[in-house]
């Protein structure tokens, strides 16, 4: 009987929409109209899916090209999602054959946007989205695996070897090293920005003006307080760019302005963490064409780099001398007598006198190939800065820890809670997530190099303990920028561990920290086993969370677990060695 009923409930036709039925308190059943049609279907996730994915797609992600076929589920995968989806249990035995069609549905789908896309709005698409083709052949070169040829993502070529295309590759992702004039003006923008109240304003709820006039409004004003700062400062140049004219006939100085604050974040992610967001969340705002139509210009230009600026003057051959190894070196002190640096600095001041004399030209100054060279050095050193503390911790987890037979007790990595965490993305939209309002967003292509990572890591390593699930646009991890964030901390975290390691042999040299540490530890190696033993059981348990619902072992988890281990550092045993060592903090540049 239940289950004839339950049918017959099924039978019965949606209520109609209207005010009688609402009130009658038949409410079950009724449907909003025209939002859901009868074609569509709610999948596992509680999203609405309208057709199946486009021939030549990823049935799993339906943006990516397939790359290979699955026999045992008779789909089509890209190369990353079949990984995730059949990384152990009985799909992990699916037989697969590659797919040969993946350049033409790419061919397909650049034909059919270039057919509906109006020809006028080629250049401001341009604008918007800049590299888009790069950075999506940059992601399928990754999901691929390693090259055998030189790429932008390969190691740099050693002093003295042939140069090639590498350093022309690498030079589209470098920007340009502020120049002294330009960082006057990033001053002022930062003045601006610390003054402002933009997203007090825009991201709330229940306000008299529609949200596109409260963003030109709040635009506007933060563009009136840059022109009186700039008055203020020089007033010559205050008269000649805003005496008796409009904010869009300025549209150049402003989209300067707000480029030089995005160039030198790139650059020195530790640099403006309480305005950047404002200014990140202006500029996504600006770019909706109601917005443009009102305020009357874009805020938005391409980020400056070494490629562009040279491209401009067609001088890219520069990038392709071998002495540009030499000239944007780092020069690293550890280990190395004065005069081993001394001649080092020497050589790398006469290579680059050697290319600025030798490449400039009407339009491209000196100074400006110096910048050109120096930025590349930065650029080397920012790398070396973040990737050097991982590399150190996986070598010291090889060295002292064994994958599957532990010495002891203390020994053992084994993690003994946590627990799988399910994701709902929901984009586009300003929602409470716990922590105050927050720009809810999807970021497609964040997610698919992050997807693309996690998979290599895999493969590397064979197996797998806790989830995969990578949080991006949802209540944990709001948008990009939150994610983007996160990940740039981690240095923070490694670095004063790495340090401290190192310094345990120093401390040992000194007769009654040699006592201490042997009383406590019983040896400099029982020291170092004991605080990474500790790191790596407790920094990636699914502790620090709420609740494992919303943390546990996915992978932004682990981080936050790591950030708890941190917090809880004062309370080790083994706190006053780190003091030693010279521990300042982990926000600090120790």
């Amino acid at each position: 009987m239940a289950l004839e009923e339950h049918t017959q409930q099924e039978a019965q036709p949606a209520a109609g929409f209207s005010l009688a039925n609402i009130l009658s308190g038949s409410d079950e059943n009724l449907e909003l109209p025209n939002l859901r049609g009868k074609s569509e279907e709610v999948d596992s996730d509680g999203e609405t899916s309208t057709a199946p994915a486009a021939e030549g797609y990823c049935v799993e992600c339906e943006d990516q090209p397939a790359q290979l076929h699955c026999e045992g589920c008779a789909d089509d995968f890209c190369e990353v999602c079949f990984a995730a989806q059949h990384r152990k249990g009985s799909r992990k035995r699916h037989a697969t054959k590659p797919l040969k069609r993946v350049d033409e549905a790419k061919k397909k789908a650049k034909l059919a946007s270039e057919k509906e896309q109006p020809s006028g709005s080629q250049g401001h698409e341009d604008a918007m989205d800049t590299g888009s083709d790069e950075s999506d052949a940059e992601l399928e070169q990754l999901a691929a695996g390693p090259s055998t040829t030189t790429t932008s993502v390969s190691v740099a070529p050693e002093i003295g070897a042939f140069v090639g295309d590498w350093f022309l590759d690498r030079s589209k992702y470098i920007p340009m090293r502020l120049e002294l004039a330009e960082r006057k003006y990033l001053r002022l923008l930062e003045a601006a920005l610390n003054v402002s109240e933009y997203t007090d304003k825009i991201d709330t709820i229940g306000f008299r003006l529609s949200k596109a006039k409260r963003i030109v409004h709040q635009i506007r004003e933060l563009c009136a307080i840059m022109s009186g700062l700039v008055l203020a400062a020089d007033y010559k140049q205050g008269q000649e760019l805003f005496t008796d004219r409009e904010f869009k006939e300025n549209e150049d100085f402003f989209q300067k302005i707000f480029e030089l604050g995005r160039r030198h974040k790139i650059m020195n992610p530790d640099k403006m963490r309480s305005t950047y967001g404002k200014l990140i969340y202006l500029l996504q705002d600006s770019q909706s064409p109601e917005v443009i139509d009102m305020l009357g210009f874009s805020c938005v230009q391409p980020i400056r780099t070494v490629y562009t600026v040279l491209e401009e003057q067609n001088a890219l051959d520069l990038l392709r001398e071998d002495l540009v190894s030499v000239a944007t070196k780092e020069i690293y002190s550890e280990g190395r007598t004065r005069r081993d640096i001394q001649k080092d600095i020497r050589s790398k001041e006469k290579a680059i006198e050697a290319l600025s004399a030798k490449y400039q030209r009407k339009g491209l100054s000196q100074e400006t190939i110096r910048q050109c060279l120096y930025s590349i050095g930065d650029n080397h050193a920012f790398l070396r800065t973040n990737r050097d503390p991982c590399d150190k911790m996986i070598a010291y987890l090889k060295q002292y820890f064994h994958p599957t037979k532990p010495n002891d007790g203390k020994s053992s990595l084994a993690i003994k809670s946590g627990k799988d965490l399910l994701s709902e993305n929901v984009p586009y939209r300003l929602r409470d997530t716990g922590q105050g309002l927050n720009r809810v967003q999807a970021a497609p292509k964040t997610s698919r190099m992050m997807h693309v990572i996690l998979n290599r890591a895999q493969r590397s390593i064979g197996s797998w303990v806790g989830s995969s699930v990578i949080h991006m646009g949802d209540h944990n991890v709001p948008n990009a920028l939150m994610f983007i964030d996160k990940y740039s901390q981690i240095y923070r975290i490694l670095l004063p561990i790495c340090n401290t390691i190192s310094k345990i042999p120093e401390l040992m040299t000194k007769h009654a920290l040699r006592s201490y540490i042997e009383n406590e530890f019983g040896s400099a190696e029982g020291c170092s086993r004991e605080i990474l033993g500790d790191f790596f059981r407790h920094g990636f348990d699914g502790s620090g969370a709420d609740n494992f619902f919303d943390a546990g072992s996915c992978i932004d988890g682990r981080l936050t677990s790591a950030w708890n281990w941190c917090n809880s550092l004062e309370k080790k045993r083994y706190f006053p060695v780190f003091l030693l060592a010279g521990f300042i903090g982990f926000d600090g540049d120790w």
